[in-house]
């Protein structure tokens, strides 16, 4: 899926409770994390809940993540993070607008400031592993 239909997606829906069901099954849908990955090194720190993010590069330089929470709706908001950000080079990273894409998708108003901090202490491990790397 890529951000656009994620953002239609998210359009289907009249109200913010459907669109939190919908953000939540986001979250039912990632990839199981190995539970020998969530180490205290992969904890991103700045999250309320618990979240492991592991970060890496494939062979053809584009990123891979394996993430996990244990809350419903971080694991929708780091399907997100997955959605903008994994597949991707360095470089493309690079020009991701967060903050539009995240407004894009109505969370910049309809989530916790909490819940807000926490999805973009996960974009900052991705923007600082990625810079590392590139840099």
């Amino acid at each position: 899926m890529d951000m656009q239909e994620l953002v239609d997606n998210f359009a289907l829906f009249d109200d913010w409770e459907g669109r939190y069901e919908y953000l939540i099954s986001l979250g039912r849908e990632l990839p199981p994390m190995d539970d020998a990955l969530k180490t205290e090194a992969a904890k991103v720190r700045g999250c309320m809940s618990q979240v492991w993010l592991v970060l890496g590069w494939d062979a053809d330089g584009k990123l891979t993540m394996a993430a996990d929470s244990d809350a419903q709706i971080v694991r929708g908001l780091i399907a997100v993070l997955r959605t903008l950000f994994a597949g991707r080079t360095a470089t493309e990273i690079s020009d991701i607008d967060v903050a539009a894409a995240f407004a894009r998708l109505g969370l910049d108003q309809h989530l916790s400031p909490n819940r807000r901090n926490g999805f973009f202490s996960m974009v900052e491990a991705v923007r600082a592993f990625t810079s590392r790397c590139n840099g």
